[in-house]
């Protein structure tokens, strides 16, 4: 037994030749379309089940009905204590499930029917509460609503890993997915618009935000409720007959943090991840009040209008970068796209600085549009990166653990999230903002748009030089396919 490059004990064979630069994916290894809309289709579920509550949060519970910012950031932050145990729960328990229906879709099933439901009791709220009671209102109703995200998307996001085991139809997979992701990234941008519009308006005919938000989380939970199903009868799982039902091995549930911790370049893409997620997360608000209070100077109304036009061409620049990614990849490797994407990030985020401006208020465009331009790459990228990862440590283990790395995976970055959101609401405060005045202090103006722009260089400069370290090449993962082909035959 040789050792591998993270230390895992690996068979001593002869490595076959190096492949061609751009070889070409065999028919066996392509999914089909209707499997990788299908699997694409659970973005709807993880984008509203996940992030649309965090950006209505502010908008209800900051704006409409007047709670501190930096409660609302610390309910949001909390939740991560129920993460850490949710989702390594249902990571291991359905690594470990037999059935005749595999070992994800029947969570999936079960899961994102419960997610759907459970998505507009989130702002089952009362007027007039105290700062108190809506605190721990968010906090109950958050931490109940965690476990059945986390059986809907560990299954999920472990089935993106196992639906191929080609280098290249990996990106490809997941370019889909992520395409399919802007559809529901759209709604969450005209969100804010959708509680503003006239037929909520209260006697007064002032915007009904709560109302608002109550009625478009119910429309938006049913048609999660229908793209349950619909993934449930679309996907399927290529690993589970040819490898995990015949095994009779079963992953200890401590693997799913400290085995997988151990593997090398799971430990890299995880400290890209991280990077990038925390500075991301912690300006995340900064743009909205930018928006609000900066460009249109304080018109709500006005600005979810923008806000909504920004979604826009959030989505058109996220599919290009989805396509730009994708097409570095193939030509430069995994490796090299992400340091594309992660240094065209830090351009991005210095143009925020010029793009948000008063007097030329469509610039906010290619503020959203840039942002998104890279979030999609990268996500593009790392996702299909990960599948590599897996097969690296099943070298190493033997065993399919796709639920273990997505468990650990998502708990760690739910942690860089839940750390970058905490600090946003009290970064917010620092900048002396205060919901209470119409119009805010030159100050205030001047930290928001500072912050806006210079945290996130900073998580991306640290991101870049993490994944500068990664060694996953396409010939490294063409050896190791070859490898575990000749140890259990292919799939």
């Amino acid at each position: 037994m040789l050792a591998d490059a993270d230390g895992a004990a690996t068979p001593t064979m002869p490595r076959p030749a190096a492949p061609p630069a751009a070889m070409v994916t065999a028919a066996a290894d392509r999914v089909p379309l209707p499997q990788k809309v299908g699997f694409g289709l659970g973005s709807f579920l993880d984008m509203w089940g996940h992030w649309l509550y965090q950006s209505l949060a502010f908008h209800v519970f900051n704006v409409f009905l007047g709670v501190a910012p930096g409660l609302i950031s610390t309910a949001l932050g909390l939740k991560i204590f129920v993460d850490a145990v949710s989702d390594a729960l249902f990571g291991w328990i359905s690594d470990n499930t037999r059935s005749r229906w595999g070992r994800r879709r029947p969570f999936i099933l079960v899961g994102g029917v419960l997610a759907g439901i459970g998505l507009p009791l989130m702002f089952a709220v009362g007027r007039g509460w105290s700062d108190s009671e809506y605190f721990v209102f968010m906090l109950v109703s958050t931490c109940l609503y965690v476990p059945v995200m986390s059986c809907f998307n560990m299954p999920w996001s472990s089935l993106g890993a196992e639906m191929t085991p080609d280098y290249h139809e990996r990106t490809r997979v997941m370019s889909v997915k992520n395409a399919i992701q802007k559809i529901p990234e759209l709604a969450m941008f005209v969100a804010a618009q959708f509680t503003t519009l006239a037929i909520f308006n209260d006697a007064s005919g002032k915007p009904d935000i709560l109302r608002g938000a109550q009625v478009y989380t119910s429309i938006l939970g049913g048609i999660m409720v229908v793209v349950s199903v619909l993934i449930f009868l679309l996907t399927r799982e290529r690993y589970y007959e040819a490898v995990v039902k015949r095994s009779t091995q079963r992953v200890p549930f401590k693997d799913t943090l400290y085995r997988t911790l151990k593997n090398r370049p799971f430990r890299q893409m995880l400290g890209t991840m991280l990077a990038y997620n925390m500075a991301t997360a912690m300006v995340g608000l900064l743009g909205y009040y930018a928006t609000v209070y900066y460009v249109c100077g304080g018109n709500v109304v006005e600005a979810t209008k923008w806000n909504s036009m920004m979604g826009v061409a959030g989505l058109v620049c996220g599919l290009a970068g989805i396509s730009f990614a994708g097409w570095v990849a193939r030509h430069q490797g995994k490796r090299n796209a992400l340091m594309t994407v992660l240094a065209l990030g830090v351009v991005a985020f210095i143009g925020d600085w010029f793009f948000y401006n008063p007097a030329l208020p469509v610039l906010q465009l290619f503020a959203s549009g840039g942002v998104a331009f890279i979030g999609a790459g990268f996500w593009t990228i790392y996702g299909s990166a990960m599948a590599d990862v897996i097969d690296h440590d099943e070298l190493g283990s033997g065993q399919r653990r796709e639920g273990s790395f997505a468990a650990c995976g998502s708990w760690i970055s739910k942690v860089g999230l839940a750390l970058g959101n905490s600090a946003s609401g009290w970064v917010l405060q620092f900048t002396g903002f205060d919901a209470k005045l119409p119009v805010q202090g030159e100050n205030a103006i001047f930290l928001i748009r500072i912050f806006l722009s210079g945290i996130p260089i900073c998580g991306l400069l640290v991101a870049l030089f993490i994944v500068s370290r990664y060694f996953l090449t396409e010939q490294r993962m063409h050896e190791i396919r070859a490898e575990l082909e000749a140890r259990r035959g292919t799939v």
